[in-house]
């Protein structure tokens, strides 16, 4: 019985070895979670049952484990490239074959998909036009690099201080092209519905102690009279009347753009003793915009910049969790397979549930502990060794009996 102890002792340690070389050979492999061999004693059938001082025949590899301990995280310059900092694995569509993974190696295919390096796509929430989110089933991300469409404008806020201390202007009537004939002026651009810029500007006169009237000229057009602020003994605008229509007739530039028609907003403006200031000016509009870049949050969340000062989701990377990740089946190529083992793939937002967060310009790296794994290493070969011996021993022991007279 001792050869057949020594013979199990030989195959054990020899894949204990193969698991630790295994090991050894992925240090440097990004996303690789290190195994384990675990053991288990094998003893005979016994017809009348065990008893208590049966001996053993032996061990066993009971399973190969892997640990799914989290790896040192390493930055990078690939903005594709996103670490998991806790549980989940990415979720990846391999021409209809779902698979996981760790590794967070990503780059764009010429379809403009997210893609590992075997071609696999990540999955995740896909976003329409206006960035809204599709949160059903996850599907492969898609950097789209089309334009951005332009807003054409349809509010300019304004925040300013007018000086109680100004006179009526000496010149009457108004005439935006005599400075002696309006207080003060603002300009701001604002865009038509292709996206065209037009120069939007504004004139202040003071008609009477906390009055002021607005006029107001687009491209250098004739100014038209949009409105009156009124201002209170302690500076403040009167609410009632904070709001301006404007709009215009056809363009200047026949661009085929939609007539412009917003409102003016000059709500918090003030009458104070001190100059004319501007505190507010911005508008809702913008132009069209070619994507420059684009970058994913901890969540997550793909956001792409645009050239005009814009930015847009452009989708969502989700991750999947397992009740038993050990039951996963290793496929190569740092990927693993859903099995009957593992449990059903719970899918979810990064940062939610039991899910670690996403960190860009970041790969995980293994999680081998290369000077544990050395002295596994020699562990491992005096096993070996020992059951060579044992191996040995026995021989000796029958030749012995052999060679009896």
């Amino acid at each position: 019985m001792s050869f057949q102890q020594g013979l199990s002792g030989l195959n054990a340690a020899a894949k204990n070895l193969d698991v630790i070389g295994n090991n050894v050979a992925n240090t440097g492999t990004v996303g690789f979670k290190q195994s384990q061999a675990q053991f288990a004693d094998v003893y005979a059938n016994s017809l009348t049952g065990a008893g208590g001082a049966n001996i053993g025949i032996g061990t066993k590899v009971a399973q190969v484990s892997q640990q799914f301990t989290q790896g040192n995280i390493t930055a990078t310059n690939n903005p594709l490239d996103m670490a998991i900092n806790g549980g989940g694995f990415f979720r990846m569509d391999n021409n209809g074959e779902v698979t996981y993974q760790r590794n967070g190696q990503f780059q764009l295919d010429r379809m403009g998909f997210i893609v590992n390096p075997t071609g696999a796509k990540l999955t995740g929430y896909t976003a329409n036009a206006s960035g809204a989110l599709s949160t059903g089933a996850p599907a492969p991300l898609n950097i789209n690099a089309a334009d951005l469409s332009p807003q054409i404008t349809s509010e300019v806020n304004a925040v300013v201080n007018l000086d109680s201390g100004s006179v009526e202007p000496v010149t009457i009537p108004f005439d935006m092209n005599n400075p002696t004939a309006f207080n003060n002026s603002t300009a701001v651009s604002v865009y038509d519905s292709l996206g065209n810029a037009h120069t939007l500007q504004t004139f202040y006169v003071k008609s009477a102690p906390g009055t002021w009237e607005v006029h107001a000229s687009l491209d250098g057009d004739a100014a038209s009279s949009i409105g009156t602020l009124s201002f209170d003994t302690n500076g403040l605008i009167d609410t009632t009347a904070t709001t301006m229509p404007f709009s215009v007739g056809p363009l200047t530039l026949d661009t085929g753009a939609a007539d412009l028609s917003f409102d003016l907003d000059f709500t918090g403006s003030t009458q104070f003793g001190s100059v004319f200031s501007v505190n507010t000016l911005n508008q809702d509009g913008y132009a069209s915009g070619r994507l420059a870049s684009f970058n994913i949050g901890a969540d997550g969340m793909v956001l792409g910049r645009y050239t005009n000062g814009q930015s847009a989701v452009l989708g969502q990377v989700v991750l999947a969790n397992f009740a038993n990740p050990n039951g996963l089946q290793p496929l190569g190529n740092n990927m693993w397979a859903e099995t009957s083992t593992s449990g059903s793939a719970l899918v979810g937002t990064p940062d939610s549930g039991n899910l670690g967060v996403l960190q860009s310009l970041a790969v995980e790296d293994s999680n081998v502990d290369l000077t544990a794994e050395l002295v596994n290493l020699i562990t491992a070969q005096r096993a070996y060794q020992a059951n060579a011996q044992t191996i040995k021993t026995q021989d000796a022991v029958m030749q012995t009996l052999v060679n009896l007279r």
